[in-house]
């Protein structure tokens, strides 16, 4: 067969598509819609690598520290940053307090003047913020006026809440606990390089690809199909003016190379105005400016060549059985019952490719790319292959009941295809989600831990600034709305000499309350001593805290109070006690002391940490917490405690794998309902004239619930089956135990179901719409 003879039956089958009327134009603008919306998230897909090198290199361009051992001199090109950043609520603000050393001190990316002392640029989404009744606790943290706006050369993304305020005095700042540095300009190298990836972490990064992307390749591939017993129908007539049967299967995938076509510009179309909508849009605290999201040439050609490759392909393949004759379509006649076999050599050849993987864990190096890929593959192909043996073999045993029941049993029985291929998509995306999160589930103990915190006991912390009055300070956060209860710790450190000492005490001052969260002591009273002994990382205290031991403040601590030799002499008096956990998970050691104990000399070198235990209750007590702070320092960072502590790199891993996963079930979700109006436009003949014939609406809605219902059980069922399979196989392969995770194969397998009954809920009114005697009028 010429190249020709091909052309010119494509072209045909296109003309038809374009230029059959009403009927013809419907499956086009239906196949289009459907095959759309799978290349606008193809497309979004290769352009997410883009985004993140952009999200990266915007981030590597405003950074502001340097790593580099040598201080940077003072001179007219250099600036002071002192980091300022601060948590709204679950929302992260980065902030930064500038001062310029000279005319041509180097200004941030996004910025185009230095904000003067008590002002500030921030970006647009804090400016809205500010501004709304939302943001009124933030504005009280902020004591700043406004002066411009950060562009967006200086943002990682268009949601990001981020300031630059002017400030005085920061070099003063820059020698206490405060973090900034002086720079010469903005950007770091060093941010570009990293650690290996884990190769765990790597193998989870393929799966989420692999289990987001083929959803969306089934999709597409269904989406070419729209309508397909109607379009037989119409190449029947074909055969009457002369064309062979080959000839009608060309023409018929030019109609639905045109429809795919189409799609590609409904697609790119979709595409580009997601890619607007999703500049004022955030998903787990991601966004991205629009100029994020430019796929990668090489991608974007390759959706373009494949998906109208694909749409002749599967055309050709669903017309393999179908027999289209002059005076009909031989589809009617009982189908051939579908082999087992061949279906069962995809799931098994699948297995066969991740098999020499199982044991390998993380010790043997990365795992073989391209043998996870094309055997996760092949396990969720193997779901769409599967499933109409399923359909088909089961509801051919369905037996008796209710008119609704029957007429939904004998349509599956004529079309199980036509039902299975409706859930092939969401059966393959339930599949994958299960063994991903059994995946997640088993090696979640390596990257996530119980935090040391007790955060039965306090749930933030918070460091007393250096020259800060302590008693005030304490006092303005006990008067801090939400605050229950304010433990105070001080700490120093003498030595067993005057100078280069061997050893160190570690010496807490508190109150008796405050000393009983860090050691069981026998009674107490102000001006009490205690020794702590036997604490978990204490081994100096058995000699130093012996009475009448002279301990020594370091040399250069003690310049600040202008005595070069403070000591203290552990009294006779002294006491034991035993160690106890503090809120922070540790024990400390060393030498306990009361207020009333406490030399004047030693005041000056205390640092002090402020624990704090929240009333949970009240609204916003954290945030209440940092006004506080930022009040009485703003460069004050509090510290809020969780009970789990995540692997950085798995965290990003679980969000990414969030933000796909709620695009590809959109899609799941329009696509599903794309396919249930073509099936509902096909049947309206049907559908009339049972209502002519006195069926009851009601009747009909159920029939139409039922053949969705059907399906979309045996296709849950068979997706959980292969989904505990790939997982447990994933499992084996990271040498983790095999555990399944129910309560999540449980909620993957409610959430399939629940976008399948939002659908049909949503197919009901045009179902409404289409039961009408009138729909039986032709022309």
């Amino acid at each position: 067969m010429s190249v020709r003879q091909w052309s010119r039956d494509l072209a045909m089958g296109t003309r038809f598509a374009f230029a059959g009327g009403r009927e013809g134009w419907t499956r086009a603008l239906l196949t289009a819609v459907g095959v759309g919306l799978g290349v606008a998230l193809l497309l979004l897909t290769t352009a997410i690598p883009n985004a993140l090198a952009e999200r990266d290199r915007r981030e590597e361009a405003r950074s502001d520290h340097t790593f580099s051992q040598q201080e940077i001199p003072k001179a007219d090109d250099t600036l002071l940053v002192v980091d300022a950043d601060t948590t709204y609520r679950d929302q992260d603000v980065r902030g930064r307090l500038l001062e310029p050393d000279g005319p041509k001190a180097p200004r941030p990316p996004g910025v185009a003047a230095f904000p003067a002392d008590g002002e500030m640029v921030v970006s647009p989404a804090l400016k809205e913020l500010l501004a709304s009744d939302d943001g009124k606790l933030l504005r009280e943290r902020l004591p700043y006026r406004i002066s411009g706006t950060i562009g967006e050369q200086g943002l990682v993304g268009s949601q990001e809440l981020a300031f630059f305020a002017g400030g005085k005095g920061l070099e003063q700042r820059l020698e206490g606990p405060a973090s900034g540095a002086r720079i010469d300009s903005f950007g770091n190298d060093d941010l570009g390089s990293s650690d290996p990836w884990d190769p765990v972490l790597l193998l989870l990064v393929l799966v989420v690809f692999v289990v987001l992307l083929m959803p969306v390749a089934v999709f597409i591939a269904a989406a070419v199909r729209f309508g397909g017993e109607r379009r037989d129908r119409r190449l029947a007539a074909l055969r009457l003016v002369g064309s062979d049967s080959r000839m009608t299967r060309r023409i018929a995938a030019g109609e639905a190379l045109a429809g795919s076509v189409l799609g590609l510009v409904l697609g790119t179309g979709f595409f580009l105005l997601g890619r607007q909508l999703g500049a004022s849009a955030e998903v787990f605290h991601v966004s991205v400016f629009p100029s994020y999201l430019n796929p990668s040439p090489l991608l974007a050609a390759l959706v373009a060549v494949a998906v109208p490759t694909a749409a002749v392909l599967v055309t050709l393949f669903a017309l393999r059985g179908v027999v289209i004759e002059p005076l009909g379509v031989v589809r009617t006649a009982k189908p051939a019952r579908r082999r087992l076999w061949w279906r069962l050599l995809l799931p098994l050849g699948g297995l066969a490719m991740l098999y020499p993987m199982i044991g390998q864990g993380r010790d043997q190096g990365d795992f073989n790319q391209y043998l996870v890929v094309g055997g996760v593959m092949l396990l969720l192909v193997g779901v769409t292959a599967l499933l109409p043996w399923v359909v088909e073999t089961v509801v051919a045993r369905l037996g008796s009941g209710g008119v609704a029941w029957q007429l939904a049993v004998r349509r599956l029985q004529l079309s199980s295809g036509a039902a299975a291929r409706m859930v092939n998509g969401i059966a393959v995306a339930v599949a994958g989600a299960i063994a991903l999160q059994m995946l997640f589930a088993g090696v979640e103990g390596d990257y996530t831990a119980s935090s040391r915190y007790d955060v039965s006991r306090a749930q933030m912390s918070v460091e007393v600034p250096e020259g800060a009055r302590t008693a005030a300070t304490i006092g303005e956060y006990r008067d801090t709305e939400g605050v229950r209860k304010v433990t105070a710790l001080s700490d120093v450190y003498l030595g067993d000499r005057r100078d280069e000492p061997d050893s160190f005490a570690q010496i807490t001052v508190a109150d008796c309350a405050s000393l009983r969260e860090v050691a069981t002591l026998p009674s107490c009273r102000d001006g009490d001593v205690f020794a702590v002994k036997g604490s978990q990382y204490d081994s100096e205290s058995d000699h130093l805290a012996k009475p009448g031991t002279t301990l020594w403040a370091d040399a250069g601590d003690t310049a600040r109070s202008g005595d070069r030799e403070v000591s203290w002499t552990v009294p006779k008096d002294i006491r034991q006690a035993q160690p106890r956990e503090d809120p922070t998970g540790n024990e400390r050691g060393g030498i306990l002391l009361t207020p009333g104990a406490l030399p004047g000399s030693l005041k000056a070198h205390l640092s002090t940490q402020l624990f704090l235990s929240l009333d949970l209750s009240k609204a916003d007590a954290y945030d209440h917490v940092r006004n506080t702070a930022a009040r009485l320092d703003p460069t004050s960072q509090p510290m809020t405690w969780n009970s789990i502590e995540r692997n950085d790199r798995y965290a990003t891993i679980r969000t990414g794998l969030s933000v796909g996963a709620a695009c590809v079930l959109a899609l799941i979700g329009a696509s599903l309902l794309v396919s249930q109006l073509e099936q509902l436009r096909e049947r309206r003949k049907l559908l009339s004239a049972l209502i002519a014939f006195g069926t009851r609406r009601r009747t009909l809605s159920l029939s139409v619930l039922w053949q969705t219902a059907i399906p979309i059980g045996l296709g849950l069922l068979l997706a959980a089956t292969v989904g505990m399979a790939l997982g447990a196989v994933l499992l084996r392969m990271t040498n983790m135990k095999i555990r399944v995770d129910w309560p999540s194969v449980l909620s993957m397998t409610g959430i399939g179901a629940a976008v399948v009954l939002v659908v049909t809920l949503l197919s009901l009114p045009p179902l409404l719409k289409l039961m009408r005697p009138d729909g039986l009028r032709t022309e």
